[in-house]
């Protein structure tokens, strides 16, 4: 591990084997609240408790930053709505900002790297590493002290947000051109072709894609970013918002706080994060499963099973925030429910007995 990163302890066994005896003696049949009863053990166990799982201080950081891979045409929008989007942030009118009121979450936007100037409004913080990565089909996205700069950036962000109370954490992004730099992470990383892991991004055509793999083919070649050295990933073809949420998901693991990732972006972050300090996988569920294709390589390499499969690709948190209620809902049936010796209830007996599963 980097000496810079916060060792990111096991998840609490003893607190996962009570959580799952007291699955055991609730007033249901077991295993007939599903996945339901796994989360509630995983929780246990990145948390260490069994009771009190009430997820009351929800917040999903947004990084956002602007990409010099624009310039290859490889999003279907310009690079200025990257500062028009951070806008709406600052103004509560975008999509994370109504689902994050709906779902009782603090939205923290953080300008990592927005090209433009700074935007006031409640819940923004600047902390820019520069105006923007690089063009990487030119020249790396960033140097290795940017990339540095920026995984501390969310390391801070995390503890920051930790002083306000802290129980639930989601990832979220905002970057014109970024789903270019998450499918040469994930290229790179998985052991993909960038034609395998590339998509439409914010709606590109069939022609347009194919471009877009092979811009990230030709970075790749020219680059040869080594994915036994994440950072070195991360500098060559990445992102400052990815770097970004690279550190709020090593800050948060490294505090026993669940992380809730979201799609494809948030899931590139998590490779890196990953490959920093691998218990931090431990700590990670996945909100939503993304329709970027490199998303699911991306699941199947962290091994993760995400909540919700709604057919989502915006980003911003969106997926992960709507996954907020399933997990509070998982915590607080363990804690709540009566066991059968408190309900004066019959139930199966010893021989009939099966434990509540582990999530992963």
């Amino acid at each position: 591990m980097t000496h810079w990163i916060r060792p990111v302890p096991p998840l609490d066994e003893e607190a996962m084997r009570e959580a799952r005896r007291r699955q055991g003696r609730l007033t249901k049949p077991p295993g007939s609240l599903g996945r339901l009863e796994g989360l509630a053990v995983h929780l246990a166990g990145m948390t260490g408790r069994v009771r009190h799982l009430k997820l009351r201080h929800k917040a999903v950081i947004v990084m956002a930053a602007d990409h010099g891979i624009t310039a290859e045409g490889v999003s279907a929008y310009p690079a200025e709505v990257t500062a028009q989007m951070v806008q709406s942030f600052a103004r509560g009118t975008a999509a994370i900002n109504v689902l994050a009121r709906t779902m009782g979450a603090r939205v923290v936007t953080v300008d990592i790297g927005v090209r433009g100037p700074e935007v006031p409004g409640a819940g923004w913080v600047v902390r820019k590493v520069g105006p923007g990565t690089r063009n990487f089909l030119a020249e790396p996205a960033m140097s290795r002290v940017e990339a540095i700069c920026a995984i501390e950036t969310g390391i801070d962000i995390v503890e920051q947000e930790r002083s306000r109370g802290l129980d639930l954490l989601a990832t979220g992004d905002m970057g014109i051109g970024n789903t270019t730099a998450s499918s040469a992470i994930t290229a790179v990383l998985c052991g993909r072709t960038p034609a395998e892991v590339t998509g439409p991004g914010t709606g590109l055509s069939h022609e347009q894609i194919v471009r877009k793999a092979d811009v990230i083919e030709r970075a790749i070649t020219l680059h040869r970013p080594d994915p036994s050295d994440p950072l070195d990933v991360l500098v060559k073809v990445g992102g400052f918002e990815i770097g970004g949420i690279v550190g709020v998901i090593l800050g948060a693991a490294a505090s026993r706080v669940p992380i809730l990732i979201d799609g494809f972006v948030s899931g590139a972050a998590a490779l890196i994060a990953a490959r920093l300090a691998p218990v931090t996988r431990d700590y990670l569920i996945a909100g939503h499963r993304s329709t970027e294709p490199g998303h699911q390589a991306i699941l199947d390499h962290l091994n993760l099973e995400p909540i919700l499969d709604l057919g989502l690709r915006l980003g911003e948190g969106t997926g992960a925030v709507l996954a907020m209620p399933i997990l509070e809902a998982a915590g607080r049936l363990l804690d709540e429910m009566a066991t059968f010796e408190e309900a004066r209830v019959s139930h199966r007996s010893p021989d009939h007995a099966q434990d509540g599963s582990q999530e992963r």
